[in-house]
């Protein structure tokens, strides 16, 4: 099935939510009755995010508070301080069944997906705008099959199948063969692996014991020494104690027998086809409401199954699951965290040809002290390094929108290294070359060429696609049925927000 998107143009001076501007947001929007995991990896990578079926584009010049477009690269990836506590503090709760004592604010926010897409859709709930999907199916259906019978006039249209997920299981406690990268980081970016390892007072001490007892004697009192129980390895360290532990290392350590807690995260694809997903479909609702009421204190009658549904459950991506790609396939997911038989937390993620895209995470506000929206991500990001391992150019952990003049969505950029991308050429800069600028205004072309342009930029809009009377055809052709100057310039707007690859390839639906 080819991409069908119908364009609803500007929207603009509605409710930030993030600040208190009278000049409010402004971003460009379209509904997308179907969409290919190519299609829309090309689309994020012009700065578009979906919500549910909703993709929208902010109008980064515009808009009170810029939101860019932000990846973090997980092969390169070092979890800091603070993720490796958040990660032992995971560890200790399932082996003890400790909790932590005081508040959690010292941590990044536990909500860490939570994006703009939140704000947008009580918008997108209240727009008028009606489109009979069915009756689009068949006509797109019937108009493809009868362009294949005449197979031979332009370019074929791609038809890509749905296919069932086969359930994968990540995080049951098996450690994963995922990539283990360790590079030296810059100065205060993380531990130097060239030089030596940071060692405890406590360790200091025992060895200058262990010295002072070989002067005296170099071979019986070293022999009581070691016999005391302290380890050999104190003695004989290995050179692999010098590396610090991969990411994996820490969340895959593990458990005794008696474990006080057991946690499994299962990856569930989004289709009421499937039967995870039906059956977890009820208590992932109720954690949905109870977060929404208690996070964010959404009234009760705004968190009714239909917004569930439209928000988090409904994709216009079409699953895919290519011989090269990831044995789960491509397609829209839920990562549900399962503690002793009960959802406590789902991820809803996209798993796209390049990436894995994070949308949205809602979680059980009991269990904030496990700062669940942290651990989530680090999870996300060891769950496309194993990704990457089939495939290759699977690479990417998007984490949404980085908006750095509101303090409360700074913290993805601690999740390095990272890039945001360019408003104007649409080029990954990385993020400490970004941060300058943003310091001196809200809205930055990261791009430091004068002369770069956006490579795939439209420059032959009589080549889009149209989808019109049940009809495609080539833009060029549809306006010239066309007397108003309007619909040209809408048009012509897409063209530009979209990009040449996928004017060409997505079908625009023209009522």
């Amino acid at each position: 099935m080819a991409s069908v998107v119908e364009y609803k143009g500007l929207r603009a001076g509605y409710h930030c939510g993030y600040c208190d501007s009278k000049e409010g947001k402004a971003s460009c929007g379209m509904w997308a009755h179907s969409m290919t995991v190519q299609d829309y990896q090309d689309l994020i990578d012009r700065g578009w995010r979906r919500s549910g079926k909703y993709v929208y584009k902010p109008v980064m010049n515009q808009t009170c508070c810029p939101q860019y477009t932000i990846r973090c690269r997980p092969l390169q990836f070092q979890p800091s301080k603070s993720h490796k506590k958040v990660l032992k503090k995971m560890l200790k709760f399932l082996a003890k069944g400790e909790v932590p004592k005081g508040s959690c604010e010292d941590e990044p926010m536990d909500s860490t997906m939570d994006d703009a897409v939140a704000g947008d859709f009580a918008l997108i709930n209240k727009l008028d705008i009606q489109c009979d999907l069915k009756t689009l199916s068949d006509d797109v259906k019937e108009s493809l099959e009868s362009e294949g019978k005449n197979s031979k006039k332009e370019e074929p249209q791609e038809l890509l199948q749905s296919q069932d997920f086969i359930g994968e299981k990540l995080g049951s406690g098996e450690p994963s063969h995922s990539v283990k990268v360790h590079t030296v980081p810059k100065p205060g970016k993380g531990a130097d692996l060239s030089k030596p390892p940071c060692r405890k007072a406590k360790e200091i001490r025992k060895e200058r014991k262990r010295l002072k007892l070989m002067q005296q004697n170099p071979a019986g009192e070293l022999e009581g020494f070691q016999a005391q129980g302290h380890p050999p390895s104190l003695f004989a360290p290995k050179a692999k104690s010098n590396q610090p532990k991969s990411l994996e290392d820490l969340i895959f350590e593990s458990l005794p027998e008696n474990a006080s807690h057991k946690l499994e995260v299962r990856l569930v694809p989004v289709s009421f086809e499937d039967p995870e997903f039906k059956s977890s479909f009820s208590q992932s609702f109720s954690l949905y409401v109870k977060y929404q009421v208690a996070i964010h204190q959404d009234p009760p009658d705004e968190c009714g199954k239909t917004e569930f549904t439209r928000f988090l459950c409904s994709s216009p991506l079409e699953a895919e699951t290519p011989p090269n790609g990831p044995d789960c396939g491509y397609g829209s997911f839920h990562q549900q965290y399962w503690l002793d038989g009960k959802i406590i937390a789902v991820g809803v993620i996209d798993i796209l040809p390049n990436c894995v895209s994070s949308v949205y995470l809602y979680y059980d506000p009991d269990y904030s002290f496990l700062s669940l929206g942290v651990y989530s991500a680090l999870r996300e990001i060891a769950f496309t390094r194993q990704l990457h391992e089939k495939t290759s150019q699977l690479s990417y952990y998007y984490m949404g929108f980085y908006i750095h003049s509101c303090p409360k969505m700074k913290y993805k950029g601690q999740y390095r290294p990272s890039d945001l991308l360019c408003p104007e050429t649409y080029v990954w800069v990385p993020i400490e070359q970004c941060l300058p600028s943003l310091e001196n205004s809200k809205y930055c072309r990261f791009n430091q060429d004068p002369e770069a342009v956006d490579e795939d930029r439209s420059t032959e809009p009589d080549r889009l696609q149209v989808f019109h009377k049940r009809a495609i055809m080539p833009y060029g052709v549809y306006k010239k049925q066309q007397k108003d100057p309007s619909e040209e310039a809408a048009v012509l707007q897409y063209a530009s927000l979209v990009g040449q690859k996928c004017s060409e390839r997505m079908l625009l639906f023209r009522n």
